[in-house]
């Protein structure tokens, strides 16, 4: 066999699908930021929100129901739009190893479609990771009911789901914060996912991690969630372990009932053995004994004297949820059979909402969501 033919069998095939507006501004935000090893796909209803975005792989779904004009906000438009194009998204998802799902849940497109894709690439045995956004608490409860709904549907489909709560983001910033830098930093999160994930196959590293490794952790039953940090100097190694283990999409997470830790160390080629150790060590100490814990290097050299540690748990467990919804693979977020989460007073909040008449709710107040724009 011919390196060649090696090489062929080594490399991972990694797609990621944006969804609906949320999604479509996502993926062109990453593809700029180039991420090596992968290839974007833009799926929406809305053809004009389609035209605006420069990524080369556009799919417009639904012609025939929604006309090009987008679902409206309505979830089961998007629904029905990707199921009326299903032999046109399974085959730009057929030949991938590995698929990424990006979008923001509440509206039509992301919501409803989202499901329907992670659904084909389950029957064609992809490994599938969602990353997904929620809405702002005061865009309303029909469109939380919607967001949680549309979670909940994917859910069941995919490998490992990401979801990040818009409110949660809200915090980490300081008053006058402009628009700009605020979806730059929710674009940075997805894209920060997804590079560390892919590169730990697709770029050469000190210790490398084969695809086989990626799909054991990320294929653990469970929600999921990730913490990036990057610094410079002497003491970047434990600077850079730090901010990602202190990440805020990171506070209510106990890495101690993580059922699969992947460590990805972004660096030069003179990361030193003795940084790799110590991050290693670092986040061990968090991780149960029982965890599968895959740590790898992804060598760059535009990187200088820089170091970023990523870090993703699996099949995590929080010890308060007042902030985060929990999504366990094939379950209800809503039933009580929850061996690791504790009862909390939302999901009773968001029981009583089901059975509200969605007219009696907030009118939707048309502010732009982090990853969502614009509103499909």
């Amino acid at each position: 066999m011919s390196s060649n033919d090696l090489e062929s069998l080594n490399d991972a095939v990694i797609k990621v699908i944006g969804i609906g507006g949320g999604g479509n501004n996502a993926i062109e935000y990453m593809s700029k930021e180039y991420i090596s090893g992968v290839n974007f796909f833009a799926v929406n209803t809305d053809a004009q929100a389609l035209r605006k975005i420069s990524i080369d792989k556009k799919i417009q779904i639904g012609k025939n129901i929604t006309k090009g004009l987008g679902a409206g906000s309505n979830p089961e438009i998007g629904k029905n739009a990707a199921e009326e194009d299903k032999e046109i998204l399974k085959s730009i998802l057929e030949g991938s190893d590995m698929v990424f799902i990006t979008a923001g849940m509440g509206g039509g497109t992301g919501t409803g479609a989202s499901p329907i894709i992670a659904e084909i690439a389950k029957d064609l045995g992809i490994l599938t990771v969602a990353i997904v956004t929620k809405p702002f608490s005061f865009e309303g409860k029909k469109r939380s009911l919607y967001a949680n709904q549309g979670v909940l549907s994917l859910s069941k489909f995919v490998d490992s789901l990401i979801v990040i709560p818009n409110d949660k983001l809200l915090k980490t910033f300081n008053r006058g914060v402009s628009l700009l830098d605020a979806f730059s930093y929710a674009n940075n999160i997805l894209r920060n996912a997804i590079q560390g994930i892919s590169e730990l196959v697709t770029k050469p590293g000190l210790i490398n991690v084969d695809f086989a490794d990626i799909r054991t952790v990320m294929s653990e039953m469970g929600y999921a969630m990730i913490g990036t940090g990057s610094s410079k100097g002497e003491n970047r190694a434990e600077e850079a372990t730090k901010i990602a283990i202190s990440s805020p999409l990171l506070e209510d997470v106990d890495l101690s009932g993580a059922k699969g830790v992947l460590i990805n160390i972004s660096a030069n080629f003179d990361l030193k053995l003795d940084e790799f150790e110590l991050i290693g060590n670092s986040i061990r100490k968090f991780a149960s004994e029982e965890a599968t814990v895959v740590i790898g290097t992804s060598l760059d050299s535009s990187m200088s004297d820089e170091i970023r540690v990523t870090i993703v748990a699996t099949g995590i467990q929080l010890d308060k949820i007042s902030d985060i919804n929990i999504i366990y693979k094939n379950k209800n977020i809503f039933s009580n059979e929850k061996p690791f989460i504790q009862q909390n007073k939302n999901e009773n909040n968001f029981k009583n909402l089901k059975n509200n008449n969605l007219t009696d709710n907030l009118e939707y107040l048309n502010i732009p969501s982090f990853l969502r724009n614009p509103i499909d």
